[in-house]
């Protein structure tokens, strides 16, 4: 089995003690521990900073990414941070992973949209509009995939243990989310 696993920081495994943007250990980040879990092959696509993709230049990366890694079972998707510290309503990101979604060449029933898990108060959290969008957008994303036939993960209460920033996954976060997306997938 193959997955892709395509987000932001928290796929990719960033580490925010560092400087330059390095990544926690493979044995530390969620991808790296999911595929072990489920004993196949998992893509970290993911890549800091990332908003939902809506340029073209944007979509043509993704396209380019997804053929270059077919056949593919599964794609995982779990975006959205970025696109609310941005200052985006619910709303519009929600309507921004309706549109990257419905452009997928897969079949509805490999695609798997994650809900993010909730931020928490922090170096980047310190306004308590982010923290209730955040739970917010779950609900938008779970009808979004109703809407769509895809699957949907909802990491609302996974309690998942942050960084100082109160986005940035621990060590510890890292593995809870593997843990639970694991149970969820199965």
């Amino acid at each position: 089995m193959k997955i892709l696993c395509f987000g932001d920081s928290n796929t990719y495994g960033y580490d925010p003690r560092s400087y330059f943007g390095e990544q926690y250990p493979a044995k530390h980040r969620w991808v790296d521990l999911l595929a072990r879990k489920l004993d196949c092959k998992a893509v970290n696509a993911g890549e800091n900073g990332r908003e939902i993709p809506r340029r073209e230049g944007e979509l043509q990366c993704f396209d380019l990414m997804l053929s270059n890694q077919k056949p593919l079972d599964f794609l995982l998707v779990m975006l959205c941070s970025n696109d609310l510290l941005q200052g985006n309503s619910v709303e519009a990101v929600a309507q921004r992973m309706e549109a990257f979604l419905t452009r997928i060449p897969l079949e509805n029933s490999q695609i798997v949209l994650i809900g993010p898990p909730r931020i928490r108060p922090g170096a980047w959290i310190t306004d308590n509009r982010l923290l209730e969008d955040c739970v917010r957008l779950n609900t938008a994303y779970q009808l979004l995939t109703e809407k769509l036939g895809v699957r949907f993960v909802d990491a609302t209460n996974w309690d998942i243990e942050v960084t100082f920033d109160g986005v940035h996954y621990s060590e510890k976060g890292h593995q809870t989310f593997a843990k639970n997306l694991y149970l969820a997938l199965k």
